[in-house]
């Protein structure tokens, strides 16, 4: 009977390790697979973050081509201007006398 009992109590511990062990993949898996999703979460937003910043150099360069055009239709409506006497200025003064 001393014998039954003794190899109950030694099977109980190799059962109980195996339920740890498992418990412990389980948990390891749970953790890979998390850390995977944030990988590929990082990965995305790095990515987002490249089309942004193309974006930004894009726009930034269109701006400073259109500010350029601005600056040379402006000069030459300045200059259409004061070649036109519509937009001369008069001297008031000098009509009265």
């Amino acid at each position: 009977r001393s014998r039954k009992l003794s190899s109950k109590v030694e099977r109980a511990p190799a059962t109980m390790m195996n339920a740890d062990m498992d418990a412990v993949e389980a948990e390891n898996q749970v953790e890979l697979e998390e850390k995977t999703r944030l990988i590929n979460q990082v990965l995305e937003l790095q990515h987002t973050l490249e089309d942004l910043s193309a974006r930004v150099d894009a726009v930034k360069e269109e701006n400073l081509k259109l500010k350029s055009e601005n600056q040379v239709l402006g000069q030459y409506i300045e200059n259409l201007m004061s070649a036109s006497s519509v937009f001369q200025t008069t001297d008031t003064k000098s009509k009265r006398k």
